[in-house]
């Protein structure tokens, strides 16, 4: 029996794991590899589960040593000088979806055979019927459904014991006053902008395509510009809320698990027009060919159905893998049950986003120039 999520556009598939399954594969042998990996992350919890399920364990096979460098933030610009200089020092990088798109369309990023490179699931499903609809492109390598919401304080006496129902709280100063967090990028902030000024959920990106449907969406986040502390790693929104410094902030939702579950902070997740994402591996072209054989090595085994399910014992992210989901049980500290934490829990769906990789693939860099700008106004 197959049970389908909808998504939007994209699908998770939950199949039932057999019992008594045999899940993790085995390492095969890697002849004439490196011996030591840079990869590329986003720092903070996600990177240190991505350490914990994947590059711990792998080392403690292999051997390998990893430097881990958390610049996936800027990871287009900084590889395009990388390819400019003749000089690309890193191995393997943490993408969403929409940069891999436009890494994928410059040439910067390897085209890959998934079923040739990746594990099958354990009951011999190939790789990309176990990825599905999460294989966005030919050069992306999934790990993960994620997505962008907002977390609050809630202890903010000038609130007067309310608390916020629905994302466009974000824009009303009036009954929610205080400092909020928001990312220093377009995307995401201007499709809740429009969003919470009358746009339907269907007409976004239609508006969005108009130099009028910018202004409209930058207009909107005018009214609380002097109220924002802008961001840029997704670090910084869980330890801004955590020292008071804003009310109420955008991050990752594995962000905002680790500050509430973990840190046991005075603050609650507003799921309301969740933004749903792919993340996942890229691989930069023309590595050489011990590097490359490496980065192969580890990805066949930190892709397998095991270790994407491990990942979710430290971090609330779904795994991409559709026989990786039923294996997702408890926190591996916490011993708390990760289920109700995932953004595909159908509990925090109620009004959510997909993200429109072709459309940000498309618009990125004019829009980001316009929003810069605007920053500066």
């Amino acid at each position: 029996m197959r049970m389908r999520l909808l998504l939007g556009a994209a699908a998770v598939v939950l199949v039932p794991a057999a019992a008594g399954m045999a899940i993790a594969q085995d390492i095969p042998p890697c002849e004439d590899c490196a011996d030591s990996m840079t990869v590329i992350s986003w720092g903070g919890a996600y990177q240190t589960s991505q350490q914990k399920a994947y590059s711990e364990p792998y080392a403690a096979e292999t051997g390998t040593s990893f430097t881990w460098d958390e610049s996936s933030n800027e990871a287009v610009a900084k590889l395009r000088a990388m390819f400019e200089a003749g000089n690309v020092t890193w191995d393997l990088v943490d993408v969403e979806g929409p940069d891999s798109q436009r890494l994928c369309d410059e040439g910067l990023a390897m085209e890959v055979d998934i079923d040739e490179i990746l594990a099958p699931a354990p009951d011999g499903t190939p790789a990309s019927e176990d990825f599905g609809d999460s294989l966005i492109n030919d050069c992306f390598i999934p790990q993960i459904v994620f997505s962008t919401t907002f977390g609050y304080r809630t202890d903010v006496a000038a609130w007067n014991g309310k608390e916020p129902e629905d994302l466009c709280a974000v824009f009303d100063l009036e009954n929610f006053p205080g400092k909020r967090a928001l990312e220093k990028r377009p995307k995401k902030n201007l499709e809740w902008a429009l969003l919470c000024d009358g746009v339907t959920k269907d007409e976004l990106y239609d508006v969005l395509s108009t130099p009028e449907g910018v202004d409209r969406a930058l207009a909107k986040l005018g009214t609380i510009k002097d109220q924002v502390v802008w961001w840029s790693a997704g670090a910084e929104t869980p330890q801004l809320l955590a020292d008071g410094e804003v009310v109420m902030g955008s991050t990752y939702n594995g962000r905002l698990f680790s500050v509430i579950e973990e840190q046991h902070q005075p603050v609650k997740m507003l799921w309301d027009w969740q933004v749903f994402d792919f993340d996942g591996w890229i691989i930069p072209a023309d590595l050489p060919e011990e590097r490359l054989n490496r980065v192969l090595n580890f990805l066949y085994f930190a892709t397998d159905t095991q270790r994407l399910a491990d990942q979710a014992k430290y971090i609330s992210y779904g795994p991409a893998r559709a026989s990786s989901q039923p294996l997702v049980g408890d926190h591996a500290e916490l011993g708390i049950p990760m289920a109700p934490h995932m953004p595909t829990n159908p509990d925090n769906m109620g009004n959510y986003l997909v993200n429109n990789i072709e459309w940000w693939a498309d618009h990125q860099d004019d829009v980001e120039a316009r929003f810069q700008v605007w920053l500066t106004q």
